[in-house]
């Protein structure tokens, strides 16, 4: 969260340098540092298949070893069920609360939608998402070429109720005991990481992998779950993608208004 804070901070600092030829040094290093990561980052999707393998292999080691994978169906139903709520009942709900159609707007936003369903990435379909709300939608460019590209990065509805679930669904097969307070802790600390989130396939996969191994949360069975997590993935992006279009209109319509 403060990452991103600073940078936004930093963003608009560079817009204001007064000098011409530093301002545009800076923003020239910034995108060469872009680069850099682009790079970087292709060489991890190249070895992410054997990664998966050696964890996969882990996995079933363990599984040997007398792991129980009973509650397994209750934890997916779980996870699939409170994106159902959200997508279908709490965002349309907010949408209603704001005078504005939800049927309408879903409808219009299924281009998009489709996209970010079988893409597994909200930051790849963002270009989609834009046009698709601007057109169908009727929300000015100034709104959704600002809010949408900042709700791909922050807003990670889907990403968040991912997290929560796995770390109850792990907590309670390890023994490990779960009070109220502990659940709060959670859900706070589950918002709070899901801001930081990558829009990319398997994004939230890895990020909970790391998230729980540093909170010292056996990830054993995460490897179970793998194999269900490219239908997971498909309805968190949609859901994310959804929750971002929902966003961007209410904005406008606010924005209209005042």
């Amino acid at each position: 969260m403060s990452a991103l804070l600073i940078s936004m901070l930093a963003g608009i600092a560079i817009r204001y340098i007064p000098d011409k030829e530093s301002r545009f040094a800076v923003a020239q290093f910034f995108k060469g540092t872009h680069g850099i990561f682009m790079v970087i980052t292709g060489w991890i999707v190249k070895i992410i298949p054997v990664a998966l393998f050696g964890f996969i292999a882990s996995t079933i080691m363990q599984l040997k070893k007398g792991t129980d994978i009973t509650e397994l169906k209750g934890y997916l139903a779980v996870v699939v069920l409170a994106n159902i709520v959200q997508g279908f009942i709490v965002l349309p709900a907010i949408l209603y609360f704001k005078k504005i159609n939800p049927v309408y707007a879903m409808k219009g936003m299924l281009p998009a939608l489709s996209v970010a369903f079988f893409s597994k990435s909200s930051a790849g379909t963002l270009p989609v998402t834009m046009a698709t709300i601007e057109k169908n939608l009727n929300v000015r460019p100034t709104v959704s070429r600002f809010v949408l590209p900042l709700c791909t990065s922050i807003n990670m509805n889907g990403c968040a109720a991912f997290i929560f679930t796995t770390v109850v669904y792990l907590m309670q097969n390890h023994g490990m005991e779960i009070s109220i307070p502990t659940m709060g802790l959670w859900i706070i600390i589950s918002t709070i990481a899901a801001i930081g989130n990558a829009g990319v396939p398997m994004g939230c996969f890895f990020l909970s992998a790391s998230l729980l191994t540093g909170m010292d949360v056996p990830i054993t069975l995460l490897g179970l779950i793998l194999p269900f997590y490219s239908v997971i993935d498909m309805i968190e992006t949609a859901l994310n993608v959804w929750s971002d279009a929902c966003v961007a209109k209410i904005v406008d319509s606010e924005h209209k208004v005042l």
